[in-house]
């Protein structure tokens, strides 16, 4: 068995190995001071013998790029802008709100106790009023009762409406906290994938990063097939079913690929550094992969089959365009009969 320093070396070699093939291709003439940089930094985790995983080249990256200059500094910021989603200070700002959504929620309990400490008060005077009349019957101190009870329940009734308002204000601000929170999730508790606000999102953010550095990426739309959903009547059955196909896009997925809820049970996958043929080939193996899973209801297998749409993302065009685009041709997918999937042809 081979020893820690036989491991470090071989690792070394494998690693050197790809540094050469690296300058061999691509990088042998840079194009770009941001290639001539990461060439820099792959070096670098080579010499330190250390795995070139994301996290490591990450850290690297940041950490060399502290001693150039800030001309340097600056032209790769700025590219790296294009790739910045901003999550951290979006978390905070959620969390601030959340916060305030929570002392919302603190002062409507607060106000709701102490509705119910004066409605309680309010029983306990009347129950004094009716041992008083009980104990003087006569009819003129059943009147003074009356009038002392009337204006007891005048006062309280005064401070309920006084805090009943303020709680239908507290509550007015706690709809509004919570809609505000809506608006900057970015998942689909549903179906355990990211919503559409964040598909949209991802989608402008890879047209641009297409528009700078002239990759291909592609999109590609997901439904349960309309005769497999018209085969089961059970909604609650469709729904499992639904959930089931965005299990295994999930599964299929790349760490890369973003997979997220478009609405009304159609799915979307972000493949990004994705060709057209490649794209072509993922939508075969996720058709596949749903085919073969059994799916059984009440006893009886039902045969999953989906429709897809494809399309390549161009950075001329509008998420909102693709994404019309890739829904176009989901829908033809449906009344296809010799293939699973149509490619747009917009």
């Amino acid at each position: 068995m081979a020893n820690l320093t036989d491991l470090k070396r071989s690792h070394r070699q494998e690693l050197s190995d790809g540094m050469d093939f690296i300058s061999a291709t691509a990088l042998n003439d840079p194009t770009s001071d941001l290639e001539i940089f990461a060439k820099e930094v792959l070096s670098e985790l080579i010499s330190d013998n250390l795995p070139p995983t994301p996290n490591n080249f990450a850290l690297y990256f940041d950490r060399i790029l502290e001693g150039k200059s800030e001309s340097l500094r600056r032209q790769i910021g700025s590219l790296l802008e294009l790739e910045e989603d901003n999550q951290d200070e979006k978390s905070i700002e959620l969390e601030k709100t959340l916060k305030q959504g929570f002392s919302s929620i603190k002062s409507i309990l607060q106000v709701s106790a102490t509705l119910y400490k004066n409605m309680s008060l309010m029983e306990k005077i009347l129950d004094k009023r009716k041992d008083e009349l009980k104990s003087s019957p006569t009819l003129s101190s059943a009147g003074e009762l009356l009038n002392s009870l009337s204006g007891d329940v005048g006062k309280l009734s005064g401070i309920l409406k006084k805090q009943v308002s303020h709680m239908k204000t507290i509550y007015d601000e706690t709809a509004t906290i919570i809609k505000q929170v809506e608006n900057e999730t970015i998942f689909d508790n549903q179906f355990g994938v990211y919503n559409k606000r964040f598909l949209i999102t991802k989608l402008e953010q890879e047209r641009q990063l297409i528009d700078e550095f002239k990759h291909k990426s592609s999109l590609i739309t997901v439904e349960l097939s309309k005769i497999t959903a018209n085969s089961i009547q059970s909604e609650k059955a469709q729904q499992l079913m639904i959930r089931t196909v965005a299990r295994l896009l999930l599964k299929t997925s790349r760490r890369s690929d973003i997979v997220a809820h478009y609405g009304e049970g159609i799915f979307a996958m972000l493949l990004k550094h994705t060709d057209i043929e490649s794209a072509k080939r993922a939508s075969d193996r996720l058709y596949e992969l749903v085919a073969s899973s059994n799916f059984f209801i009440a006893e009886q297998e039902v045969q999953l089959r989906i429709a897809i749409g494809v399309t390549e993302i161009n950075s001329s065009k509008s998420a909102e365009e693709t994404l019309l685009e890739t829904l176009n041709a989901l829908e033809s997918a449906h009344t296809e009969s010799k293939s699973h999937y149509v490619v747009s042809n917009g």
